[in-house]
């Protein structure tokens, strides 16, 4: 796990930061290997790694299954998952900060989940997501509880216009009195995006506002697209 390490700790956090305070969103390129990302994919039907499976239609979140990991993660998830939230957390408590939020998160990974767990949040929220052609994910925030960590990422498995077509991944940031503005986004495989859950703050004449934002999936108009996303908040069921 040390390279993934390394290449975390080698990342110009500090870009990362402003992308994410301007945009809402951020990407740190091949974090991952072609045989990393092959070897999470081949796990995809390992039954003892997950603790629960969705199929997206029954709930009409889209078109594509998922599934939620079981604790203990496994080691590659676990070091991304770790390593990456300590980067994260200042970020999060400058926007809380900002939007005159009275909560702090810890600088570490393991007093959020002790928070969470206290709080009776105590479900692995890691998932993997697997579309074929016509599937999509609806816009949604992916919230799980009253404690929850306002960043996430998702790992790109697959190569863009190579294993598939479409399967842009969206965001939409809803700006007050005003439509609706949209991001479309194509990583490549091996990239992490890191986005915001659920808002972020934004200045304005009289002080920092909150600005909404909401995630999904375009149509895969063919092939086979696969990610892991990671949330730093654990979920009540």
């Amino acid at each position: 796990m040390q390279d993934i390490i390394q290449k975390i700790e080698n990342t110009d956090w500090q870009h990362i930061c402003e992308k994410m305070h301007q945009q809402g969103y951020a990407i740190i390129p091949g974090l991952l290997s072609t045989e990393q990302c092959e070897l999470l994919k081949a796990n995809y039907d390992d039954a003892k790694l997950y603790r629960k499976t969705v199929v997206m239609a029954r709930y009409r979140f889209g078109l594509g299954e998922y599934k939620y990991f079981n604790y203990p993660l496994p080691d590659t998830i676990q070091t991304i998952r770790t390593t990456i939230y300590t980067k994260l957390a200042p970020i999060a408590n400058a926007w809380f900060k900002a939007l005159n939020i009275n909560f702090q998160f810890p600088s570490e990974h393991t007093d959020l989940l002790q928070q969470c767990h206290q709080n009776g949040q105590d479900k692995a929220t890691v998932l993997i997501l697997k579309y074929g052609q016509g599937g999509f994910n609806t816009l949604h925030q992916d919230l799980y509880g009253d404690i929850y960590f306002p960043i996430q990422v998702v790992l790109m498995l697959n190569e863009p216009d190579k294993d598939f077509t479409g399967g842009e991944f969206v965001l939409t940031q809803q700006v007050p009195r005003a439509q609706s503005k949209a991001m479309v986004l194509k990583p490549n495989k091996g990239d992490v995006l890191i986005f915001t859950t659920n808002f972020k703050p934004e200045k304005g004449a009289k002080g920092y506002y909150r600005v909404h934002m909401k995630h999904g999936v375009s149509e895969i108009t063919s092939g086979e697209r696969h990610t892991l996303g990671i949330i730093f908040h654990d979920a009540v069921s």
